[in-house]
This record gives C-alpha cells, structure tokens and sequence, in this order.
C-alpha cells in the first residue's frame, strides 16, 4: 500500500498538492484525536500514556512531551532503515501543538456516557486521520516509523505489529504516571485493525518505479 521513497523521490511522485494538503489534515486530526481520547478520563491510546507519563514526569505539557518523545523515538528508526520526509518533520511539529490547542478548546465531558462518546469518537478519528497521513506517501511520523519498519522486516500484519507496540508503550507509561484505563484496552486492541481498515482506502496511489526499495504493505 505505500510506496517505499526517499525524500526527493517524494516530491518527485506526483499530485504533490493533494498530497500535502492531506498531510496537513492528517496531522491537525490526529493531533485533536489525540487529546479527544485523554480528555475522555477512560484510558488514552498507548503512544498517549507514554506521553502522559512523561509529561507529568518532567512537568511539561502534553504538547511538548509529544515533541519530545517524537525527537527521541526517531533514533529507532536507524536500525530500521526507515526513509525520512516532509510528513516526518511535520509530525513533530504539528501534532503536538495541535493536542495542546485542542485542550484549549475541548471542554471535559460531563458524565459517563459523554465521556465514552469522546473515547470512541477519538479512536475512530485517531486511526482516520493515522491513516490520511500517512496515505499522503510524504513518510512516517516518528511513532508510525517504527510501525512501518517493523511491518517491512517481519512481514507481519499492520494489526498485530500496531499492536504489539501499543502494548509495550502503555505498560511504559503506565510506570511513569500515564492513566491506563479500560479504554486504552479498546484502543490497544481496536488501534490496528482500524488503521488496516482505512489505510487502503486513503493511500494516495503513486507509481511504483519511483519507488526506493518497493512498497511496504
């Protein structure tokens, strides 16, 4: 489904304003997605509870400890090999700061069935608009990087290495202060499978000459 390239050979592929557009939109969406589901007070996704556990760990905001994680994560990305572009210089600036002006503005919910109205309205937004960006073929954020890498060297489903992730960075968060509730369960669980969902219906097809090194499904 997506088009393994490197950074010139991105711009090189064609329909580049559509494409950035959609970047632009996945990024912003996932941003607001993102702080949806923390906002619901029933357990965010697992990449979220990291993040919340390092904010409240180095007593920064949640905006600044998802830059921070971004930046650190992109070491990861050495041993995998992974193609760097636009989408990945704008996931680090973006997304955080899309969270945080998202909290300005999102009032908390108001009883239980509000709150779980915010979590499912986030997952489905946050795997929407994961899959709008990265269907834009501009690269991976840092988090989605390590997701893609591992789906080209072991061959495995997006699913079960999405969720194979998502556990491991809950558990982590978790420790360092992150809220785990029953919905990062949902979220941990339903994450993947969504993303599989949307992803080919989004990716903007690219010819596959202009490809370095193949597609990575």
């Amino acid at each position: 489904m997506l088009t393994r390239l490197n950074a010139l050979a991105q711009f090189r592929a064609g329909r580049t304003t559509r494409r950035v557009l959609q970047l632009l939109v996945g990024l912003v969406g996932y941003g607001a997605a993102v702080m949806t589901l923390v906002r619901s007070g029933l357990g965010a996704a697992g990449w979220n509870v990291l993040t919340e556990g390092t904010a409240t760990t180095l007593g920064v905001s949640f905006g600044w400890a998802t830059n921070l994680i971004s930046l650190t994560v992109l070491l990861a990305w050495i041993p995998l090999r992974e193609l760097p572009g636009l989408g990945t210089l704008l996931n680090v600036a973006v997304v955080g700061f899309a969270a945080d002006a998202t909290a300005a503005v999102l009032p908390r919910p108001q009883g239980t069935l509000t709150g779980i109205a915010y979590l499912v309205l986030g997952l489905v937004a946050l795997a929407f608009f994961d899959a709008l960006y990265l269907g834009a073929q501009f690269g991976s954020g840092p988090r989605d990087g390590i997701m893609t890498g591992l789906v080209r060297l072991t061959r495995l489903p997006i699913a079960a290495v999405r969720t194979g992730i998502d556990v491991a960075v809950a558990g982590a968060g978790w420790l360092m202060g992150g809220t785990l509730g029953a919905g990062t369960v949902l979220v941990t669980l339903c994450m993947g499978p969504l993303v599989g969902l949307f992803l080919p219906r989004v990716t903007v097809r690219l010819p596959i000459g202009e490809a370095d090194g193949g597609p990575t499904r």
